[in-house]
């Protein structure tokens, strides 16, 4: 349940539209809904602003299933991410409206009209190879009602890419930047803009790069004031906080 079909559930019962035993019976799953192998939490958007996502990786397709199904329910939108497409085509049929994002390995059931803030995100990506993460991150800040502007393959090792791009990403009130490798890009764009970066190291690179554990440390001691940096390959985390400043 979010905040606006909270409010209305308060505001039937105040106007007699529904008796206060019919509306215990709509809140009794707060502020959880037990599934069993799931605890669902119904309140995470009253506290939080944003619905609970579901991490897919690990998880049965029936799992995936059963808390999807339940989610359907709250009228929220829906945010699955590290989807396969295996579990995708278990979970295709619970609605139209289910749209599964290959690169990204996220499925999104959209239920609410979006309200977009005036300035956008950009999804700024060192090469190819990390399309995945940078589209993971771009799926989650558009259910978020975000709109999000992508510059992908502009990474250092051709850095006049960057600037032809420049004055298009400066326009965002927050960029996400994704490297593997070195991870040396968020501390380049750093450097350009005056706006909050938040970095993503990716695990794509050479056994040097021990699965991105090279370039996130590279990050984490970037001379680039105002970057801040999130987990290995976790564009949802990214856009997450990307779209909470982007509201602010």
């Amino acid at each position: 349940m979010n905040k606006e079909s909270l409010k209305k559930l308060l505001e039937s019962v105040e106007t007699g539209q529904i008796s206060t035993d019919e509306a215990f019976k709509l809140l009794q799953n707060l502020p959880y809904a037990e599934l069993g192998y799931a605890k669902i939490d119904n309140h995470r958007e009253v506290r939080t602003g944003y619905p609970e996502v579901v991490f897919g990786q690990g998880k049965s397709p029936e799992q995936l299933k059963g808390i999807l199904e339940y989610l359907l329910t709250t009228g929220n939108n829906i945010l699955a991410t590290r989807i396969t497409p295996e579990m995708y085509e278990g979970v295709k049929n619970i609605s139209d409206d289910a749209e599964y994002h290959a690169i990204a390995r996220c499925i999104t059931i959209r239920r609410n009209k979006p309200v977009y803030p005036e300035t956008p995100i950009a999804i700024v990506t060192a090469g190819t190879s990390d399309l995945p993460v940078a589209e993971e991150a771009a799926v989650t800040a558009e259910i978020f009602d975000n709109n999000v502007l992508r510059f992908f393959d502009v990474g250092v090792a051709g850095i006049h890419r960057l600037f032809k791009n420049l004055e298009e990403i400066r326009k965002a009130r927050v960029v996400i930047v994704i490297a593997g490798m070195e991870g040396a890009l968020p501390s380049v764009v750093g450097g350009l803009v005056d706006k909050p970066v938040i970095a993503v190291p990716t695990s794509i690179g050479y056994g040097a790069n021990f699965q991105g554990l090279s370039a996130l440390l590279g990050m984490l001691t970037s001379c680039a004031s105002g970057l801040s940096v999130v987990n290995i390959d976790n564009g949802f985390g990214a856009a997450y906080q990307a779209s909470m400043i982007n509201k602010l």
